[in-house]
């Protein structure tokens, strides 16, 4: 698989590492001279000293031959912008790094399936333990086509209560966040715009979930995966 990990900040080296151990085409993108040299001559990839947030370099990188971008720079405004030029190149997996939970909530609105945030992640999983809780990671939950997937309500879906939805067989509502609040799905809420919806399902259930959610009719997204966000 040809990747492309624009930011070599520490995510984005060690994923790098990680991923070369495992045979796959990676080329870095990082602006910064110093570090892009370094990296040049310890690692088995290509690494391109230049600014990711420009077309002309991601075309240098044969966006077009690449079957994912990693967007990891320190900087979330830039990780959306490279995001959204990856979409108009038909990048099928495009995953974006954020470190603040507003820019989070604007990638998933943007209609991004793939957002991470390290340190929200982490920081939950630290609460967790220190509370005494066994923390189970939801890469354990999936297996064969399993899939668990969040989407954010849009206006046309508003009103309609969670357990009178018409899902696609094999899914299941398992309930929704309105801003900090979790509701499950046995309080049967109303929808509201804003909304974010998860569900249990599989894989050839998602793009029919996508198309009842939304915002623009006939929207195309990118790959399949275990942690899906739609606006």
């Amino acid at each position: 698989m040809r990747i492309i990990i624009a930011g070599a900040s520490a995510l984005g080296v060690d994923l790098a590492n990680n991923l070369i151990v495992r045979g796959h085409e990676i080329i870095i993108i990082e602006r910064n001279a110093e570090k892009a040299q370094e990296l040049a001559e310890r690692m088995d990839c290509t690494v391109i000293n230049a600014e990711a947030t420009r077309p002309e370099i991601l075309e240098k990188a044969e966006i077009d031959a690449a079957q994912a971008v990693v967007a990891c720079t320190d900087h979330d405004q830039d990780n959306i912008l490279i995001g959204l030029i990856a979409r108009t190149a038909n990048v099928p997996e495009i995953i974006i790094k954020t470190d603040t939970a507003e820019l989070m909530r604007v990638a998933k609105k943007l209609g991004f399936r793939h957002v991470v945030n390290p340190s929200q992640a982490t920081s939950v999983i630290i609460a967790d333990t220190l509370r005494g809780l066994d923390v189970i990671e939801l890469s354990t939950l999936v297996r064969g086509e399993v899939r668990f997937t969040s989407l954010i309500v849009a206006e046309k879906a508003a009103g309609e209560k969670l357990l009178e939805l018409d899902l696609p067989p094999k899914t299941a509502a398992i309930g929704l966040y309105r801003g900090s609040e979790f509701i499950l799905y046995p309080e049967n809420p109303s929808l509201e715009a804003g909304d974010e919806l998860l569900f249990a399902t599989i894989t050839e259930a998602e793009e029919k979930i996508r198309e009842m959610f939304s915002a623009n009719e006939g929207a195309r997204m990118q790959g399949n995966s275990s942690n899906s966000i739609l606006l």
